[in-house]
């Protein structure tokens, strides 16, 4: 009988650099009637055979895989686990010639490009066929050098070490009272942040986030240990240091026992995701349907979102695993862009769909519910901004949340840029966040401007109207000789798409562009 991995399909980037054909991240298209997600579980759970195979599990060879390529016959593999997606085909949210891409080979690749959100296990689980058949040669390899049992849960694809005096190293010293860890990253490490501690019932996880890398420190403590962490980071010289207190005095004789994956660096996309069951603490009305949702970590995790990343929320929705991505914002628009390391609140700004899945269940949550939070995700650099002199922000709905620290930032600890322009598309008036306090910042700063564009508004409203289009590009792009722009984007699909093709035409480059994927 096949052990079925259980560990959630890796989480997806909700933000990203615009791809060179000008894509800014997955499509999605108009679902008939009754192919929305809820019902896509309601029919997955109906007891039908969504396999073909009768309940049976079997191994798939490459030829057998590659014989099912077509729309009423598609079956692909993820992460080594063959998933028959036909009865899936008119309930995607990409279409029919997304899934098609990785009909009869391995798509996990094309997953990992453009679907890493979707929780793949728990969404096609009725649909799991079985498992590739394993190659003679990786066979042979395995009787060698035996890997732990770890179900059926494909090896992780790991990038080659880098130069081994490159990788970051760990060393410990202590007290009566407490213990300490040093990490040395040996490279400069960004001010916004790279440090995520947990320490849970004497378990100490510790991620430093290194570019496109993750350094794991993974240990069950040699002793009982108050949950309180405390983490000094020499950013220039890249030295972190975690200070955690005994519970009992005393000396230890070692650290603790080494557990999965500790003192290990790998590339960040290849580290499975950690969740911490964060607080609901409070939920203010922003308008009409959205609201800020403050979450509280819990003692004993230490975590900073930088700007520009984004984390996720993942919660069980009858019985299937939904994730969803969101960019945290602070507590408002006039609060400091950059908090203490020791920061233990998120502020989470998020519309409330009545017809959706996840913001529903959100939003159905009692103060004092818990909900499951990841590390910050997320391409988003601030390398670009260094000699920018014109910031421009153009934003659609909810899209303003990854702006907001944006604007802060850029006001308070980049002196370059000398003007910042919000371009804020809404449906009506009463949509636009924050918007009292976006005119009250405009208002005290010579270089913050805000314009509002309604697609539906009433008869007193004398601002700009209508949707994205060249001509109220050109009026509100303005590139002085000798200046720097830099333009992002967010928004849905369909307006970042549009937004970026009509930027191109404006002759914006590539590395003057980020689209967050809304």
């Amino acid at each position: 009988m096949l052990n079925i991995p259980t560990q959630s399909f890796p989480a997806p980037c909700s933000q990203q650099r615009v791809t060179p054909s000008g894509q800014s991240g997955r499509n999605k298209v108009a679902l008939k009637p009754g192919h929305s997600l809820m019902d896509w579980i309601r029919f997955s759970k109906s007891g039908k055979d969504l396999t073909g195979l009768r309940g049976r599990l079997i191994e798939v060879t490459q030829e057998e895989l590659q014989k099912h390529n077509k729309r009423e016959d598609c079956w692909t593999c993820i992460r080594g686990m063959v998933y028959n997606v036909t009865p899936y085909m008119d309930y995607h949210p990409g279409g029919e010639d997304e899934l098609m891409r990785a009909a009869g080979i391995d798509g996990t690749d094309l997953f990992d490009q453009v679907h890493r959100w979707v929780n793949y296990e728990s969404m096609l689980k009725e649909c799991l066929v079985g498992r590739m058949a394993t190659k003679a040669t990786t066979a042979i390899k395995a009787i060698i050098s035996p890997a732990p049992p770890t179900g059926l849960a494909p090896p992780m694809s790991v990038a080659p070490p880098p130069d081994k005096d490159a990788r970051p190293r760990f060393d410990w010293f202590q007290t009566d009272a407490t213990v300490h860890l040093v990490i040395y990253a040996k490279r400069k490490i960004p001010s916004s942040g790279c440090t995520i501690v947990d320490l849970k019932a004497g378990v100490l996880r510790l991620e430093v986030l290194l570019g496109k890398m993750s350094y794991l420190i993974h240990l069950c403590l040699a002793d009982e240990v108050e949950e309180q962490v405390t983490v000094h980071t020499a950013f220039s010289v890249g030295k972190i240091q975690v200070s955690i207190r005994k519970q009992n005095k005393g000396k230890w004789t070692s650290l603790g026992q080494p557990l999965e994956f500790h003192n290990t660096f790998l590339r960040k996309k290849d580290r499975a995701l950690y969740y911490r069951d964060c607080v609901l603490v409070s939920k203010t009305a922003v308008n009409h349907n959205t609201h800020v949702f403050r979450l509280q970590l819990p003692r004993g995790t230490v975590m900073h979102v930088p700007v520009g990343k984004h984390v996720y929320l993942k919660a069980l929705i009858q019985d299937t695993e939904v994730v969803r991505p969101y960019t945290p914002v602070d507590q408002n628009l006039a609060a400091a862009s950059h908090h203490s390391s020791q920061e233990s609140d998120l502020y989470l700004m998020i519309k409330v769909y009545p017809d959706g899945v996840f913001t529903p269940h959100l939003n159905s949550l009692h103060i004092g519910d818990c909900i499951s939070v990841s590390g910050p995700e997320g391409p988003f650099s601030l390398r670009p901004l260094r000699d920018v002199t014109y910031l421009y922000l153009l934003a659609a709905g909810t899209g303003f949340t990854p702006m907001a620290r944006l604007i802060q930032l850029a006001q308070q600890d980049i002196d370059t840029i000398r003007t910042i322009k919000l371009l804020f598309f809404n449906r009506r008036e009463e949509d636009i966040l924050w918007r009292c306090e976006l005119d009250e910042l405009a208002a005290n700063s010579e270089r913050f401007q805000v314009e509002y564009v309604l697609s539906d508004p009433c008869e007193s409203w004398t601002g700009l109207k209508g949707r994205v289009d060249e001509s109220m590009l050109k009026d509100f792009l303005k590139r002085p000789d000798g200046s720097k722009c830099y333009v992002c984007v967010c928004g849905p699909t369909a307006f970042t798409e549009l937004t970026i093709g009509l930027l191109k035409q404006q002759s914006f480059s590539e590395e003057e562009l980020h689209a967050f994927q809304g």
